[in-house]
């Protein structure tokens, strides 16, 4: 798993309003974290648009291997085992994952 990836996850059993069920997620952490560690850090993604502020959201293509269009649910970031973890989707490119990336660091400081 490396940063960037678009993964299938499942991520039940959840509580209250945390985001569940099998569904897209791209990583977050770092490679040397995710090499070394036996959780990687997330963003699920949705296809049931919301359209929050700053959240990056694609259209289906053959890179990132998703079926619908999604949006990364930012809010949502999350650790999860490694065994959650099914089948790899694809990746996002590095001007999608700066979007993922400068909207986590907006809700962290704000």
């Amino acid at each position: 798993m490396k940063k960037g990836e678009i993964w299938e996850v499942f991520l039940d059993p959840t509580m209250g309003s945390e985001q569940s069920g099998r569904r897209p997620a791209v990583v977050i952490s770092g490679n040397l974290a995710n090499k070394h560690l036996n959780t990687v850090i997330i963003c699920p993604l949705t296809s049931k648009l919301k359209n929050y502020h700053g959240n990056l959201i694609v259209n289906p293509n053959s890179k990132n291997g998703l079926k619908r269009k999604s949006e990364v649910m930012s809010v949502h970031v999350r650790s999860i085992s490694k065994e959650r973890f099914k089948k790899k989707l694809g990746q996002f490119n590095d001007t999608e994952m700066d979007v993922v990336i400068e909207n986590l660091e907006k809700i962290i400081k704000y």
